[in-house]
């Protein structure tokens, strides 16, 4: 189906970053991270807001990390 919005459960975004879901579900409840779905309780993430909170952590030299805090997303 052609223009079908993908989605990541917890676990699979835990899987994509290399960390645990407990650090996932911290992300969440610190509103840190990508923005989220929860529809019927399941958690969802959709590729598109991953990629983008991706492209907001991505840095080229580490001088242009240092003041930056933690990437919130509404």
């Amino acid at each position: 189906m052609e223009g079908k919005i993908r989605h990541l459960t917890q676990r699979e975004l835990a899987d994509r970053w290399n960390k645990s879901e407990a650090t996932i579900e911290r992300y969440r409840s610190d509103g840190v991270g990508p923005v989220y779905l929860k529809i019927g309780g399941k958690v969802m993430y959709r590729i598109e807001d991953i990629e983008k909170f991706e492209r907001a952590c991505l840095f080229s030299r580490p001088a242009e990390a240092v003041h930056v805090g933690p990437v919130r997303f509404p």
